[in-house]
């Protein structure tokens, strides 16, 4: 990227994370064009909306049925709009660190605890039972403790956006286990790690099929477009009015046309495989640099998005032992890397595109290791 001064940058915050292919993908941005020409909304389904489901249906493999909207943030309020109408129920089970969008409903402090922002509405809060990830236990004992009350069960599968945590080997095998058995609607938000860590997102890479999965960012090449894909026996209830998912630019032309053509393009030449070899090769010289400066420094994740901080290398596991790494330190040491030319989130997380190259893989190290040198983080 380049500022308006000139200055040049590697980014490794790709808007947040939806520029999977680099910016301003010239193929997807040709098919939006191209689309455009014929209109852009009609009130009504249209050819390439389809056509946008049937690309999200195939690449997932499990789920049977797609409703396309706006933001992750929509999509996520329509899956819990869409357990409460199957089971009848009002609460549900989310856990501490998760990031579902800014609604009151769904918004949390860093403690899991309470509102984050001025004007949220607290009560709002209340039907949701926050828990500690990563802990099969507790969420035995929550649906024990709230039998028949809980409608479903939202999470992160792969805990990307604070931490980049991953779930421990059978912890989602067995969360899918109890919520079958409770009889509760099982809901991965994977609008940051659909499409990123694997094709099928992280329900494929860790072969667990959710009732309800929420997408966007990685799944339409940097354009504004979110969705919900799941069972045809939960779904249909959008399709007979029983559920309400409204929105003028819900399944757009723009949108659909950047969907079908970013997955044409995850599919006919996937970038997985180089995307993996760039972020493991990212990860290990970091932790060189580190090492050269004697800096604490870690990184922890996946290759397609990591996260760095300070602090001990031990793996975390937790929401709550991110608290024991000093992350404050980290977010003042990513502005000493912008002022390099490289750029990151302040909370810590690298995303790495197929955009991303031998060049961009040098020129970032050689600039960390510029900016240890000179600010020793």
């Amino acid at each position: 990227m380049w500022d308006v001064d000139g200055n040049d940058y590697v980014d490794y915050l790709l808007g947040q994370g939806p520029s999977f292919l680099g910016h301003a993908n010239a193929t997807v941005n040709q098919a939006v064009h191209d689309a455009c020409g014929d209109g852009m909304l009609y009130g009504n389904s249209h050819v390439l909306e389809v056509e946008a489901a049937e690309r999200i249906c195939s690449a997932l493999g499990w789920a049977e049925m797609v409703r396309l909207g706006l933001t992750g943030t929509e999509s996520v309020q329509a899956a819990l709009r869409l357990a409460r109408a199957a089971t009848g129920r009002r609460r549900f089970i989310r856990f501490e660190g998760h990031y579902h969008g800014w609604l009151d409903n769904v918004l949390v402090d860093a403690a899991g605890t309470g509102p984050a922002s001025a004007g949220q509405v607290g009560a709002q809060l209340a039907d949701s039972v926050v828990l500690p990830w990563n802990d099969a236990e507790a969420v035995a004992a929550a649906l024990a403790e709230h039998h028949g009350q809980i409608a479903a069960l939202i999470m992160e599968p792969i805990m990307v956006n604070a931490g980049t945590i991953e779930p421990r080997p059978g912890y989602l095998q067995r969360v899918r286990e109890l919520c079958t058995e409770h009889g509760v609607v099982l809901i991965f938000d994977e609008v940051i790690s659909g499409f990123r860590v694997a094709l099928g997102g992280a329900a494929a890479r860790y072969g667990v099929t959710p009732d309800l999965a929420t997408y966007g960012k990685a799944m339409a090449g940097g354009w504004p477009v979110a969705a919900l894909a799941g069972h045809a026996h939960l779904m249909e209830r959008f399709g007979t009015g029983e559920v309400n998912h409204s929105g003028t630019f819900n399944g757009s032309v723009m949108a659909a046309a950047a969907v079908v053509a970013t997955i044409d393009l995850l599919t006919s030449d996937p970038p997985y495989e180089r995307i993996a070899e760039h972020g493991t090769a990212l990860m290990a010289g970091l932790l060189e640099l580190a090492d050269k400066h004697q800096v604490p420094l870690r990184v922890q994740g996946v290759p397609m998005a990591f996260h760095a901080s300070f602090g001990p290398r031990e793996p975390v596991t937790d929401h709550r032992e991110l608290r024991n790494l000093d992350l404050a330190r980290y977010a003042r040491f990513a502005e000493v890397l912008a002022g390099y030319g490289v750029w990151v989130a302040g909370r810590g997380i690298w995303y790495v595109s197929a955009a991303h190259g031998p060049r961009e893989l040098a020129t970032t190290l050689e600039r960390v290791d510029d900016a240890l040198n000179e600010s020793g983080a």
